[in-house]
């Protein structure tokens, strides 16, 4: 298990980003893996942040279960296999400097594409799109979902524009990343990423992961966070710039 106080001053923010994301706040988390990739490598942060995640998808899913989509589920979820699979292979194949710098790149990109939306721009597809659109858009989150925990821009792209009730956009998205997450288990599995060091670590961090969760859940209802989300996203460029020249320095 890591000792570094550095370690610590990374990963205590970004579960806590991570839960409010899983309690609600939607996109949120995509700045945890960057921000603890900062302490420690990419790939180990990964690895000690999965567990955690499906934690936290148990309280985001119990709390959201009567209000989903189904035809949401039943067109991206096949997709985001696929993407999942592909991620894994890339993973495979490539260094971590390659991998800190794809986080990089999507960290960036995320931000610059919410900041955007934020503004009153729009990069998302019809409302009435078709089911293989869901289905490509599902292969792109499933695959930074596995090579960065940041599959929320593709789903958002297609969900975001059907208009869901936001109590439904919540539940669809908790189902939608509780189940991709447990089809990376295998994956990480496969490159060796649960070592005993990485599952200390997740259990060291699961208090702050469950009750960030829960504060999450309570908050969405009553917090109006756009300008919380406004610094989120520009630290997210910060942050990503920095992975992105470390892993072009190494």
């Amino acid at each position: 298990m890591p000792t570094d106080p550095l370690f610590y001053l990374a990963a205590i923010p970004a579960v806590i980003l991570l839960g409010l994301g899983k309690g609600g706040f939607v996109g949120m988390g995509s700045l945890g893996l960057p921000l603890l990739a900062l302490a420690i490598s990419p790939v180990e942060a990964a690895a000690i942040l999965l567990p955690i995640l499906i934690v936290q998808d148990v309280v985001g899913v119990w709390a959201f279960r009567h209000a989903w989509d189904k035809h949401v589920l039943a067109v991206m979820l096949p997709g985001s296999l696929v993407g999942v699979v592909l991620g894994y292979l890339f993973a495979a194949q490539v260094s971590a400097a390659a991998v800190m710098a794809v986080l990089g790149v999507i960290s960036i990109l995320f931000a610059i594409q919410r900041l955007w939306q934020r503004r009153g721009g729009s990069v998302a597809v019809s409302r009435h799109a078709p089911g293989w659109v869901g289905m490509l858009l599902g292969v792109g989150s499933g695959f930074t979902s596995q090579i960065a925990h940041a599959g929320a821009p593709p789903f958002q792209m297609y969900v975001l524009p059907r208009h869901l009730p936001r109590d439904t956009l919540v539940g669809t998205t908790a189902i939608f990343f509780a189940t991709t997450n447990w089809l990376k288990v295998p994956a990480y599995m496969a490159l060796g990423q649960f070592t005993k060091a990485h599952l200390l670590a997740t259990a060291a961090l699961l208090p702050v992961a469950i009750v960030s969760t829960f504060a999450g859940v309570r908050l969405v209802r009553r917090v109006s966070p756009d300008r919380f989300y406004t610094a989120i996203y520009w630290l997210m460029i910060l942050v990503g710039a920095k992975l992105l020249w470390d892993a072009l320095a190494h």
